[in-house]
């Protein structure tokens, strides 16, 4: 009688935990045919990574989404798996979300231009605390498949909210907002530059507007200034603003790198 019941209670755990898959299997819908696949976010991530961007030179993650925040592909450069920091492949498919989540058909917000606005008392504050990443998704499957064009992430809404510099809004030669990269892995300047970079090779830059200036509306913008004062460490003049990492990648993002289309 106590094997019976053992057998029981193991097939209906067995059970739970087929359901519990199931509702974690990507939709049959899913369709990422109108972003950039695997091969052409690997080819676009090496050519930026392999340029001059103001960081450290680490290899790097980037996460492609659609309009839907699906996950449609996710590369590395390098080598081999692990030459890269491994918490990265999530942030970069968290900055993908963010980017994606909270720009418009007419109006583009880069990850990095979130930045002053979520500090306490900003114009929001508490976002970055919204769409979590969902652990059981960003993690699952076997590591070997990470990065490659069969990546456990691909077909899922990973979620996620980020607020510096690496993930950018995709448009395509319409001006159509068709979803949003992201890119992690070396200084976050350094992130912004090779995603707008990477962005730039995939021919998806034809940004509409933005809280920047024309041809760079969504681009970084530098200027929080050192304050000295109990209750604030730096204030920013346009109210994005992104703090500074290098002068280097400062230099880069406000005059090397290429305009929008």
């Amino acid at each position: 009688m106590r094997v019976s019941r053992s057998i029981s209670v193991k097939l209906v755990g067995g059970a739970a935990i087929a359901l519990c898959m199931a509702a974690m299997s990507p939709a049959n819908a899913w369709d990422c045919s109108t972003v950039p696949g695997y091969g052409a976010l690997k080819w676009a991530l090496d050519m930026a990574q392999a340029q001059k961007n103001g960081g450290f030179g680490f290899n790097m993650w980037g996460t492609i989404v659609d309009r839907d925040g699906t996950v449609c592909a996710v590369a590395f450069t390098g080598s081999d798996r692990g030459e890269q920091w491994p918490g990265s492949r999530a942030i970069s498919a968290q900055k993908a979300y963010t980017a994606n989540a909270f720009s418009l058909p007419k109006f583009a917000l880069s990850t990095a231009n979130l930045y002053t606005a979520v500090q306490p008392g900003g114009s929001l504050y508490g976002l970055q605390h919204s769409n979590p990443v969902d652990p059981a998704l960003a993690y699952l499957g076997p590591a070997s498949d990470f990065g490659t064009s069969k990546d456990p992430m691909v077909g899922y809404r990973v979620g996620g909210v980020n607020v510096f510099g690496g993930g950018l809004a995709l448009y395509d030669s319409s001006g159509t907002l068709i979803g949003a990269i992201g890119v992690s892995g070396d200084s976050s300047c350094a992130d912004h530059n090779i995603a707008w970079r990477t962005r730039h090779y995939l021919k998806l830059d034809y940004v509409p507007a933005g809280v920047g200036s024309a041809g760079h509306a969504d681009n970084i913008i530098y200027d929080i200034t050192a304050f000295s004062g109990l209750e604030q460490e730096g204030i920013s003049a346009s109210g994005w603003g992104h703090p500074t990492c290098s002068t280097a990648a400062t230099s880069i993002a406000q005059t090397g790198l290429p305009g929008t289309r």
